[in-house]
């Protein structure tokens, strides 16, 4: 009798544009062998699971996404030999769909489990975010004009259990803002309103409700 097991979409923020799709017969052993690596700087996690008859099942799914969008895969070659790694260029959303239509095909939506973020893998996960934020940051700088923000309009400072939550300031210029009469950057204007620094100013101004980090990340897309 063939042994059971699992075809699991695994993330990593390390490479958030990735998911890996792979088949365990014990999907936690797998992802703990995955986390001994020092080779990645922040940890996998089970976004989700699917529970099949057979261990020949990823190979059939992989032989699917392939022949949907060959792209999707993670290819290289390496000193003349070609390496096909099971990284796809996709949401977890996107991954989840496809295996949550297998399932609704087969009958078996009851076999189909997405796993929930623990506190340690959020924490990671907004690290990792900030990490890439900063990296964006240093490669092409905020400009109000990547969120469509005009002079004259006003965006607030949202910080939790902080007497300036709330502050209302006016864009001067595409990298300006006025508060209290002075002319700021996002980012001196964040220290100031924070006591901290260095700190990446995007990430604590909103514009109708929207954080400026993930708008700027919504258009750039």
């Amino acid at each position: 009798m063939a042994e059971k097991g699992y075809i699991y979409i695994m993330t990593n923020p390390s490479f958030e544009e990735y998911v890996k799709i792979g088949y365990a017969t014990n999907v936690q052993q797998r992802l703990d062998e995955l986390n001994r690596s020092t080779a990645v700087p922040f940890a996998f996690r089970i976004y989700a699971t699917y529970e099949v008859d057979s261990a020949l099942s990823d190979k059939k799914l992989h032989a699917i996404l392939d022949k949907l969008n060959p792209d999707l895969r993670s290819m290289e070659e390496v000193n003349g030999k070609k390496r096909v790694r099971e990284f796809y260029a996709m949401s977890p959303e996107d991954a989840y769909a496809i295996l949550e239509a297998i399932a609704e095909i087969n009958g078996y939506t009851h076999r189909l489990k997405k796993w929930k973020a623990t506190a340690e893998e959020r924490k990671e996960e907004q690290i990792a975010q900030e990490i890439t934020d900063a990296h964006r940051e240093r490669l092409a700088p905020f400009a109000f004009s990547m969120c469509k923000i005009a002079p004259g309009e006003t965006i607030t400072f949202a910080c939790r259990d902080n007497k300036n939550d709330g502050a209302v300031c006016r864009v001067v210029d595409d990298r300006h803002v006025e508060y209290n009469g002075e002319t700021w950057s996002l980012s001196s204007l964040a220290q100031f309103l924070t006591g901290k620094s260095p700190l990446q100013g995007p990430r604590y101004f909103k514009y109708n409700g929207e954080w400026l980090v993930d708008l700027r990340h919504r258009l750039e897309k």
